[in-house]
């Protein structure tokens, strides 16, 4: 039986996975593209917001913005000189060109922000609160909350926005949706700003929890992909579902035994799954032409 405490720990780093799968769903359902820096993403969100906040000493909420905005850029910037270029001929050497973009940003931010990875202060009390006999930080129960608001807030604008219908109509049918008009280059970008400015977020709410540094992202982002997959890429209910049970599944194997069991049968899983149901658990198989 799980303590109360770790699940709640769980919760929290599995809605993360879960925020930034989602940022390789939107562009997938969109494009059939995927950014493979989405973990340098997520980095450079805590970067900037640490830079804006403790290095500027400008307020939080100004930082939090700021961040949103540089990731948001970073999107449209990844997009247009990193993605498109490639897939427009119908090329697949935008994987090996986002992989390659992440590894430079993660370089550039260690030359300019440093190796060291530094504290970000935690706006929320840093005193664990007595739940159901164990302590659990606010930070905890707060960071599973922002995740799951923020695929709800992501589900909503493309169900109930103008957008976010034109985004599934040229996920639905590319062809289609230009023969309406729809220009699908523009919003293959805003998918990709989407998808950024959600590593940015999570990137800002796991800062307090693991620190700052140039390489925070990499794991994330491999682990991220590896929801995605578990999930399905076309499923985002089923992705947000993945990552909650993938983080509770790493806390429950953190709490019993080392942490190099954690990574072992976390990807371990998702070759299982790979080799059962390659379309994910919640993924949809797709009709292919004969």
């Amino acid at each position: 039986m799980l303590s109360f405490d770790v699940i709640i720990a769980g919760l929290a780093i599995g809605s993360m996975y879960g925020l930034l799968a989602l940022g390789y769903h939107i562009t997938h359902i969109v494009s059939n593209t995927v950014n493979f820096s989405q973990g340098a993403s997520l980095m450079v969100g805590a970067v900037v917001a640490y830079t804006m906040h403790v290095t500027w000493g400008l307020p939080l909420a100004v930082a939090i913005v700021g961040s949103i905005l540089v990731c948001a850029l970073l999107g449209l910037l990844i997009h247009r000189i990193v993605v498109a270029p490639f897939s427009k001929n119908g090329s697949i050497a935008w994987l090996m060109s986002t992989i390659a973009f992440g590894i430079i940003l993660e370089n550039a931010v260690m030359l300019t922000f440093g190796k060291e990875s530094r504290s970000m202060p935690s706006p929320l009390p840093e005193t664990p609160i007595r739940m159901f006999g164990a302590g659990v930080y606010p930070l905890e129960i707060v960071v599973p909350l922002v995740g799951l608001g923020c695929a709800l807030a992501l589900t909503l604008f493309l169900k109930r926005t103008l957008l976010g219908k034109a985004l599934l109509a040229a996920a639905q049918n590319r062809d289609a949706a230009m023969l309406q008009g729809i220009a699908v280059s523009q919003l293959t970008s805003i998918a990709y700003m989407v998808s950024t400015s959600m590593a940015g977020i999570a990137g800002m709410l796991i800062a307090p929890k693991l620190n700052v540094y140039a390489g925070m992202g990499t794991m994330f982002g491999l682990k991220a992909f590896a929801v995605a997959i578990i999930g399905g890429m076309d499923s985002a209910l089923g992705i947000m579902v993945a990552g909650l049970l993938y983080g509770l599944a790493e806390a429950a194997i953190a709490s019993v035994l080392p942490s190099a069991y954690r990574e072992i049968i976390g990807f371990g899983f998702v070759i299982v799954v790979l080799a059962i149901k390659p379309q994910g658990l919640f993924g949809r198989l797709s009709a292919q032409k004969v």
